[in-house]
């Protein structure tokens, strides 16, 4: 018998499970696997895991950073991860992946210790995949760990004045296509480019409103770490990323979580000047209701009606819960909006938010940029110039139109405005600027174009059309 075959075997050791990690990979495995969002899918995974009681108020901010912090990087945890593995990333199973990202985001982009990073990866590795791909994991994140992130990036990342698209891109994780289509909107400068794309990979601070009628600032600044909003007057932000659901006023619908952007775009269209009467107003994309609740409210205060139109049954609910107790009248109706069912003419203030490939809400939703594709834009032109043309129609002579999405992208801000305008001569842009009052950085006009290393708010864009015969 051999010297090693005498040799006692080390004693098999179950896997320890740590369910900050565990939760972490859960929530990447639905964002992969089902093309969910992780602002939808983390909540009652964190809720489920407090209502077990294997979490406190520290394991859920840190299984959201890592959540977060994995899918905002994934870009540029790829490029490293690519330069420490003996094939090609998509050759790699995507649990595997997945693994390896959480790795590679606590090892570069947290304070934890490399060791401690590594080792709990590893234990998360061999519960979710089994000790075999445990060990390649092991192998892998050691590479990783020998070099921090600036060092990878200056590895990885093409120089600037060589490929400077390709540079941001890798040192900013974000596809290329959106870099491009990003500094277009901005107008170019390379100070401004990489401010936005830092701006996109924070995590944003919790913003409420305060539906006028139902609730005041006032009450809301009273929770904790609360603090004013920057523009807009019903805006209250939770500066330490407090829970939404533990306010007594958003749980009763009388306030709710809404970027100051989405706030700012209500606002100034219930502020443009009219010519004749203001009794009628519509939300033609109400879904899921954010804007509608605050346009309904405003528009109490003047004894006008809101109607909130929706095509999907299930985003009309969404507006009708979101509406529930608003103190003036209004209605919700399911309907198409390019072929409504109300008559032409009929309103005197129109607001239509058109569905957009949500390039403006990065920070909230950064599995999007790695979703969205160039070819969505022309998914979503014939849409939004269908939908602003509509709204035209169905404001009276001397009545206003809000054009609003989600986008800096040119091709659906100003290109659809110029191209539905110049089909429409009975029509006129009116100056945005002056009602978003003290907001700064809003550009030449008359459009508005807000963005989130400028004003700290998703990059909304507006503008204000009045019909004129």
């Amino acid at each position: 018998m051999s010297e090693q075959s005498r040799r006692p075997r080390k004693p098999y050791r179950r896997p320890k499970k740590d369910p900050v990690r565990v939760l972490a990979f859960d929530a990447l495995r639905a964002v992969d696997e089902r093309d969910a969002y992780a602002n939808l899918v983390l909540p009652p995974l964190l809720r489920k895991a407090r209502e077990k009681g294997d979490f406190d108020t520290r394991d859920a901010a840190l299984a959201t950073e890592l959540v977060y912090g994995t899918l905002r990087r994934q870009g540029t945890y790829d490029a490293v991860l690519a330069a420490c593995v003996d094939r090609p990333l998509r050759e790699v199973d995507p649990p595997v992946l997945d693994v390896l990202s959480l790795g590679a985001h606590q090892l570069l982009g947290t304070r934890i210790p490399s060791h401690a990073a590594v080792s709990a990866t590893v234990e998360l590795a061999r519960v979710v995949l089994g000790d075999g791909r445990a060990k390649f994991v092991n192998a892998v994140l050691r590479k990783v760990a020998q070099d921090d992130l600036d060092g990878w990036l200056e590895r990885v990342a093409p120089p600037y004045e060589e490929d400077a698209e390709d540079h941001l891109a890798v040192v900013h994780s974000h596809p290329r296509w959106v870099v491009s289509a990003l500094w277009d909107s901005l107008g170019g400068g390379r100070a401004g480019i990489e401010d936005l794309l830092e701006a996109d990979n924070e995590r944003p601070e919790v913003t409420l409103v305060a539906r006028p009628g139902r609730a005041t600032t006032e009450e809301l600044l009273r929770e904790e770490a609360a603090v004013p909003g920057r523009w807009s007057p019903y805006a209250v932000r939770l500066t330490e990323g407090g829970e939404p659901g533990a306010v007594d006023a958003v749980r009763e619908g009388r306030a709710g979580v809404q970027d100051e952007g989405s706030q700012l775009v209500a606002l100034a269209l219930a502020n443009a000047p009219l010519e004749g009467p203001d009794k009628r107003w519509l939300d033609g994309c109400a879904g899921p209701g954010g804007k509608a609740a605050l346009l309904a409210a405003l528009a109490a205060e003047r004894g006008a009606l809101l109607v909130a139109s929706e095509k999907q049954p299930q985003r009309a609910g969404l507006v009708a819960k979101a509406l529930d107790g608003n103190p003036g009248p209004y209605q919700v109706i399911t309907a198409d909006g390019t072929r409504p069912p109300w008559r032409a003419g009929s309103f005197d203030r129109v607001l239509v938010d058109v569905p957009c490939t949500g390039l403006g809400a990065l920070r909230r939703r950064p599995e999007a940029r790695w979703r969205r594709r160039p070819e969505d834009l022309d998914g979503f032109a014939p849409l939004q110039r269908a939908l602003l043309t509509t709204a035209l129609e169905s404001v009276r002579v001397g009545g206003v139109v809000g054009y609003a999405t989600c986008s800096p992208h040119l091709a659906e801000t100003r290109a659809v405005v110029d191209d539905v305008l110049k089909r429409h001569r009975d029509t006129e842009l009116v100056d945005a600027r002056p009602l978003l009052a003290g907001v700064p950085a809003l550009g030449d006009g008359p459009d508005v174009q807000l963005w989130p290393h400028l004003h700290g708010t998703d990059a909304m864009y507006l503008a204000i059309v009045r019909r004129t015969a």
